[in-house]
């Protein structure tokens, strides 16, 4: 059950980062392009689902808090 979990959150992180980082590259906005590329990086290093949807949820929060 825990690998499935893991999985179905990376994907989830996974797509939201995939619409930062085309709207950071489309926009020219340094913020979602960096927040999508480590969206779509971070799961591959996270060993629990725990951990992981905190670090997805607070890396998903920077690009509405944090305007350049």
């Amino acid at each position: 059950m825990d690998s499935a979990s893991l999985l179905l959150w990376s994907v989830l992180f996974g797509g939201i980062g995939t619409g930062y980082f085309i709207y950071g590259k489309k926009q020219r906005a340094i913020v979602p392009l960096c927040t999508g590329i480590a969206l779509l990086v971070f799961p591959y290093f996270v060993p629990t689902v725990t951990l992981l949807v905190l670090v997805g949820v607070v890396l998903v929060a920077i690009p509405y808090f944090i305007r350049l």
